[in-house]
């Protein structure tokens, strides 16, 4: 498919939902992509993108955002308390902020140094056990305790569960967003991105339908 007609597909989404383009950010999600994919979309001119692990990350982006100007990396995938500096270090914006420890941790290493990534929470609206992210009827309660924090909570993130009608867990979290007065939605990815902008989706996260299928690691 490629980064051109995600582009065109994500322009019509948006003229269809009588959106402005500049209102939804595409995050290309390359994890465990090889290294070459990810620079052919960069030479594309694409400057923003999503990572799962801290670790993969750190071990790619330094030398890209050296080579190519205002690059941004966003984490899209769960964060453990102890890689929370690290993550502060290298990331522009983390999506999965989703318990009080976590929370606290951020709080306290980015007074540290002194900066902290646009942060947004997730949110489990299948409620699935296996699933990372705050129950929908705990939102309230921890987007007040993370601006307690004095965090910059930016939005919120979900991913629907598989079997699930997507529209229903985005429009779920444009309600939840809306009553605590945050702009940001994350949500959408490859199959189901058009039905998250018609919904207000801010970023939409779209991986191999940009640089193909990802390749396994071992």
């Amino acid at each position: 498919m490629g980064l051109s007609e995600i582009e065109t597909r994500i322009q019509k989404a948006c003229d269809e939902a009588g959106r402005d383009r500049a209102s939804v950010q595409l995050i290309a999600v390359s994890k465990v992509q090889p290294l070459e994919r990810i620079e052919a979309v960069l030479e594309q001119g694409h400057r923003l993108f999503g990572e799962n692990r801290v670790q993969e990350a750190a071990g790619k982006w330094p030398d890209f955002q050296q080579r190519f100007d205002d690059v941004s990396v966003h984490l899209i995938g769960p964060l453990q308390s102890n890689k929370t500096r690290q993550a502060i270090e290298l990331f522009d914006a983390i999506h999965s902020v989703d318990r009080p420890k976590l929370a606290k941790a951020i709080a306290r290493i980015a007074d540290e140094l002194g900066h902290c990534p646009d942060l947004f929470i997730q949110v489990n609206t299948g409620e699935e056990p296996q699933k990372a992210g705050v129950m929908p009827d705990d939102t309230d309660a921890f987007v007040a305790q993370c601006r307690d924090l004095g965090l910059p909570i930016k939005g919120l993130m979900s991913i629907p569960p598989v079997e699930e009608t997507p529209s229903l867990h985005f429009a779920l979290l444009a309600k939840l967003a809306a009553r605590n007065g945050l702009d940001g939605l994350s949500m959408g990815m490859s199959s189901d991105f058009e039905e998250a902008i018609a919904l207000g989706a801010t970023h939409i996260r779209v991986g191999s339908a940009i640089f193909g299928a990802r390749v396994r690691q071992g």
